[in-house]
């Protein structure tokens, strides 16, 4: 569940009209790379894990039996108790995706690297006009290396 059927709702605030500015604003996202929130109650548990299939850098949980997994949290299904809601992790080590209750997660860590950190429209564009001023040519968007 995304978007606003997910609770992910702007606040209401009174905002020109889109038509009249020159550039519309955006979504600020939060920096949550190396965050590790407390898990005390199923509110703040469901509230970190919505976080966390947002991040676009790898999470650690660690289990109540204390294993871990770390990788890419890439789907989660959110039910009416924490037993019946799960996350689905792709590991780091591996390519076999891994299924989670939300119930057997004692902490969560955001330790990968946010990729996308930086990399707004409005990033490149400045880079663009410093490259542009220092008289470069066939200027285009290139891909990072990835680590």
């Amino acid at each position: 569940m995304t978007g606003k059927a997910a609770g992910h709702i702007h606040p209401e605030t009174e905002s020109p009209s889109p038509d009249t500015l020159e550039v519309s604003p955006g979504w600020e996202h939060e920096k949550l790379e190396g965050w590790v929130p407390g898990l005390a109650s199923e509110e703040e548990t469901r509230k970190a894990l919505e976080k966390a299939f947002d991040y676009r850098g790898d999470v650690t949980i660690t289990r109540k039996d204390g294993t871990t997994v770390e990788g890419y949290l890439f789907d989660r299904k959110t039910g009416p108790s924490l037993a019946d809601s799960l996350v689905r992790v792709l590991p780091r080590t591996s390519n076999q995706r891994v299924m989670i209750p939300y119930s057997d997660i004692a902490a969560l860590a955001f330790t990968g690297r946010d990729t996308a950190a930086g990399k707004s429209w409005e990033a490149w564009v400045k880079k663009y006009v410093e490259k542009k001023a220092a008289g470069e040519k066939h200027i285009g968007l290139e891909p990072e290396a990835l680590e």
